[in-house]
């Protein structure tokens, strides 16, 4: 999904020149044909996200200036590049110091014009992350700095949102790199104790005879070692939130001990005479199934109770891929800031190979990734060639190429010739760049023995891949795919795809 331009221009000629020019640099589009309906657009509930505005000056109803004061009233910090057949110094002043980040003249080069947009939106990317990056430092960040478009993912932090303002123990589940300690930490800066300390502890981490120590502090002397006084993260965090990362690695002895803390809120640290009595807001998180671990013996039922009083379950990032296209800017962004990196933009088809990977890792994958292709990239812009891994992985060969076109059925022995896949082209009718890179935009013909695979599976591959190709917007797969949306549902239940991963949502 890529960024979305909104072009704001009387002149339906010009309106019409500027949507193709956007939509060439791999841009979407969203046209306006004045003023009033530009800001209806922007401040309206239609639900568009609008990255960047090009926007003309000189307007019959609502002119440029006038739109740019009512943004600033309504708080909006939407970069926006003016654009005027009077290119004079005062007019570009003007536009600047009522808010516009550049100012072009028409009739504007599309070259300078995809300058414009790739610098306003870079800036406007920084811009976001410093603020986030200061939020979460001052422990302040809130449910909006969680980047999602994702229903599902929407759904998860309207539960979250619900906690926030109870002291109720929270236990989020989910797979390793979901993001269960960033939705902790909005949890903590939209509710009371958001002035208050943050304290993260990942109990996998600390050996076993450490953990009473760290968790709930020891007297000087307590044990060999023990030079000083050391208060543990319970107090550490008092008043404020104490967020247990991978509890159900805590052992049995600690768990006894934590479940005396949640019961009557205080803690005994090592060696000391007295308990302490400790406030503090308990978030816990695990990837383990925690339900089979107390039926294991492994954890303790009555600590599980405890904690287990308001779950949120986190789904991995194969289950919410729409979000995908967000989180690869947002990441590319922070890295080339820290990088001190000119790259500003994903090239189209390395933005089509992400979105079509499914993540095991997670976000926290996606976020290496990215990490490595900002250190790769030589130019402005990061290309399917900062990726090798994942294209090697979606092709089923390590060391694959991408190339447009190829049937790839070349194998390095004999032996191996039975499993290799083979990639057969889609046509794209020619009438836009394909969204999916040619490495993706396959389907495997052979089974692992060689043989021609069976039409049924052939053709459940090539639905999944245009509900994945489409975000589930079954409408579109359906048109896409010729067929009725009745017809679609129907070979969703033949095929056994109802219910599973690979089935959307109409919205």
């Amino acid at each position: 999904m890529s960024e979305c331009i909104l072009i704001v221009d009387d002149d339906p000629v010009q309106r019409r020149l500027l949507d193709n020019v956007v939509r060439k640099f791999g841009y979407d589009a969203l046209l306006a044909e004045g003023g009033d309906r530009a800001l209806a657009i922007l401040t309206g509930d239609e639900g568009q996200r609008i990255d960047a505005v090009v926007l003309d000056l000189v307007m019959p109803d609502l002119d440029g200036l006038g739109v740019l004061a009512k943004m600033r009233d309504a708080g909006l910090s939407i970069p926006v590049i003016v654009q005027t057949a009077h290119g004079g110094i005062d007019n570009a002043v003007t536009a600047m110091r009522a808010g516009a980040t550049d100012f072009v003249v028409k009739p504007v080069g599309p070259e300078r014009l995809q300058v414009s947009l790739r610098n306003a939106l870079a800036a406007s990317a920084l811009k976001d992350e410093l603020a986030r990056v200061k939020r979460s430092r001052s422990g302040t960040l809130g449910f909006g700095d969680i980047i999602t478009k994702s229903p599902r993912m929407q759904s998860v932090l309207r539960t979250a949102e619900k906690a926030a303002n109870s002291t109720i123990a929270v236990l989020l589940e989910g797979q390793s790199g979901v993001g269960k300690e960033l939705i902790a930490r909005a949890i903590h800066g939209s509710g009371p104790r958001r002035r208050k300390q943050f304290v993260a502890i990942n109990c996998g981490a600390i050996p076993d005879n450490l953990v009473e120590s760290l968790l709930f502090g020891h007297e000087k002397g307590a044990f060999t070692g023990a030079t000083e006084r050391h208060v543990g993260k319970f107090v550490e965090a008092s008043e404020g939130t104490l967020f247990l990362d991978e509890v159900g690695e805590l052992p049995a002895a600690a768990q006894v001990k934590l479940l005396r803390a949640i019961q009557d809120s205080e803690i005994e640290p090592v060696g000391a005479r007295k308990p302490i009595k400790v406030d503090v807001r308990l978030i816990s998180a695990t990837n383990r199934d925690l339900i089979a671990d107390v039926k294991a013996g492994r954890f303790r039922e009555d600590l599980f109770y405890r904690l287990h009083v308001f779950p949120i379950a986190v789904p991995p990032l194969r289950e919410h891929l729409e979000d995908v296209p967000e989180l690869a800017r947002h990441f590319l962004v922070r890295f080339a800031a820290e990088e001190g990196k000119r790259v500003s933009r994903l090239s189209p088809e390395a933005m089509s190979l992400l979105c079509a990977y499914h993540w095991p890792g997670n976000v926290r994958q996606l976020e290496n990734a990215l990490f490595r292709a900002v250190v790769l990239a030589e130019t402005d812009t990061v290309g399917l060639a900062e990726f090798p891994q994942i294209a090697a992985q979606l092709t089923g060969r390590e060391g694959a190429e991408i190339a447009p076109g190829i049937a790839d059925v070349e194998a390095d022995s004999p032996h191996e010739s039975a499993s290799t896949s083979v990639v057969v082209p889609v046509d794209n009718g020619g009438s836009a760049p394909p969204l999916v890179s040619p490495c993706v935009n396959a389907l495997e013909l052979l089974d692992e023995n060689g043989e021609v695979r069976p039409l049924e599976q052939i053709e459940a591959d090539a639905i999944r891949f245009a509900i994945s190709h489409y975000r589930g917007q079954m409408s579109e797969v359906a048109r896409k795919l010729r067929i009725g949306r009745s017809t679609l549902y129907r070979k969703l239940d033949s095929l056994g795809l109802a219910g599973s991963d690979s089935q959307g949502t109409d919205t």
